[in-house]
């Protein structure tokens, strides 16, 4: 298993600091943005420990390699902040499944449609699962007609993104949120409620 710490380390891009930078001369950086020139290992290192930063390598493949001064430990903090901020403010987009069999009650087909519906306001892909056995197999149209129906049904808030494919004793249709009318509508209602 792997923990929290293992994760936000192997995205961060790992640098190569102070006594671990390889090569003979580098164009150093400094904390400000100033370039200092290009110098042996030795003096950059020199330099670093003067003013109390640390020598990191941003440009391992340049010729020669661009190292920067700057407090490495404050540098990790920052980036491990932008990671954390970046995942905070992305949104998983699922896809979730609805089953369904051709010889559906009409009052089951509703309440479906309406989990569908929600599911699709939330922003999840829905994918529509008509589910065959034994002689209903002979018959897809049926299965179509009633994927035909759960889109007509769900049209004000999605759209089609894969139309309905067999798979074995199984037909598929995927269904995506039409998030543009979903903000148009929220909008509107804030408008609304603010008059």
């Amino acid at each position: 298993m792997i923990s929290c710490t293992e994760v936000v380390t192997s995205i961060i891009k790992e640098l190569r600091v102070n006594q671990m930078i390889r090569g003979r001369e580098v164009r150093l950086v400094g904390d400000k943005g100033e370039q200092l020139g290009v110098m042996p290992l030795y003096q950059a290192r020199e330099t670093a420990e003067k003013s109390g930063l640390d020598l990191v390598e941003v440009a391992p493949t340049a010729v020669p390699p661009v190292c920067r001064l700057m407090d490495y430990g404050k540098y990790k903090y920052v980036q491990t902040k932008k990671e954390r901020e970046a995942r905070k403010s992305q949104k998983v987009v699922l896809l979730r499944e609805i089953r369904l069999r051709p010889k559906i009650g009409e009052h089951d087909f509703d309440a479906k449609a309406r989990t569908a519906y929600k599911l699709l306001e939330d922003g999840d892909r829905v994918k529509v699962t008509i589910m065959f056995r034994g002689r209903e197999n002979t018959h897809p149209e049926l299965g179509i007609k009633l994927i035909q129906r759960m889109t007509e049904t769900l049209k004000d808030v999605s759209s089609v993104e894969k139309e309905p494919t067999r798979e074995g004793a199984r037909l598929h249709a995927i269904l995506t949120p039409l998030v543009a009318k979903a903000v148009k509508s929220r909008e509107e209602s804030n408008e609304a409620a603010q008059e």
